[in-house]
């Protein structure tokens, strides 16, 4: 792991998180959609010379901004932002890809004697970098031929072939990672990585909602639908990357079959039903260490300044 080369810059928040001597950690902060931690990590990486890497299966996707909630240009202008617009919305992008693109920003966030930040809701992306995840190898032409199939078609191959169908059967890329790796499961077995923690938001979930619900209402706005539509005219709105989120809802709604409230009522609950699957797989990790987000912003600089010698 690199060494910090020096200190850098002259903000004091930057010198009060580093040391010439230590290596710096890799800090991780996770939780459901709408906890805060965007917010969070752009403070403590504002404060101590931080880049943030964002760690979400959708934010990605070229064009696909306000849908997402992508960090915003005007948070990104507050401090170096990693993991966002990687490959138009057509392009595959997998766990695998970002454990790759990760590593590689996290060596160099390092060696410019910056604290790397990796933030985000989407687990997999998380535990595969910081877990080491070792992939099964991918049939690539066999991906090729299924991509294209239905769900049923899908479930169908896995059945025929025996092949277990994975948690989230309903969700179609999953099935399709599971066929090509001809179920074979990945390795999960490795330690924490060292110079790692990890902090979860916990959030009392009446507060949840009415983020969630405060999120609607720019969810369903003109320019949402305008961006939804936008995308849809390029891509389509059976790409796998307008599966998901918003975008469906967007074209129900620019069909007539739903009104905006309606519309809106639909996001609030499937935004729900993200965070509750997003917490169940981030409860099933020990190393995860849960604060309200206030508790959370003194524990990770607790953390920085034993980790830093300071």
């Amino acid at each position: 792991m690199a060494t910090i080369p020096g200190r850098v810059g002259s903000a004091s928040g930057a010198e009060k998180c580093q040391s010439d001597h230590a290596v710096l950690p890799l800090v991780v902060i996770v939780g459901p959609t709408a906890s805060g931690k965007t917010s969070l990590a752009i403070r403590l990486a504002q404060q101590c010379g931080g880049e943030i890497i964002c760690a979400d299966s959708r934010t990605v996707y070229r064009g696909m901004d306000i849908g997402t909630a992508k960090p915003t240009l005007e948070e990104q202008a507050m401090v170096p932002h990693w993991g966002v617009d990687l490959v138009e919305p057509s392009q595959r992008f997998t766990a695998v890809d970002f454990q790759r693109y990760a590593k590689q920003k996290i060596r160099e966030i390092r060696h410019r004697g910056h604290i790397p930040f990796l933030v985000g809701g989407t687990g997999l992306y998380v535990d595969a970098v910081v877990y080491d995840f070792q992939f099964p190898t991918v049939n690539k032409k066999l991906m090729q031929k299924i991509s294209g199939w239905s769900l049923t078609a899908l479930h169908e191959y896995c059945r025929t072939n025996n092949i277990s169908l994975p948690h989230n059967k309903y969700n179609k890329r999953h099935v399709v990672n599971t066929i090509v790796r001809n179920g074979t499961e990945v390795n999960k077995r490795k330690p924490l990585n060292e110079h790692t923690f990890i902090v979860g938001i916990a959030t009392n979930r009446d507060i949840l909602r009415t983020r969630i619900e405060q999120r609607a209402d720019i969810i369903v706005s003109d320019n949402v639908v305008a961006e939804a539509i936008g995308l849809a005219e390029r891509y389509g709105w059976d790409n796998e990357a307008m599966t998901g989120n918003i975008y469906p809802i967007i074209h129900k709604l620019q069909q007539g079959v739903i009104t905006r409230q309606q519309a809106r009522e639909l996001f609030c609950r499937a935004d729900w039903h993200l965070a509750k699957r997003q917490l169940t797989w981030l409860r099933r990790n020990p190393d995860i260490v849960w604060c309200q987000l206030d508790a959370a912003y003194d524990y990770v600089m607790g953390r920085l300044a034993q980790a830093t010698d300071v």
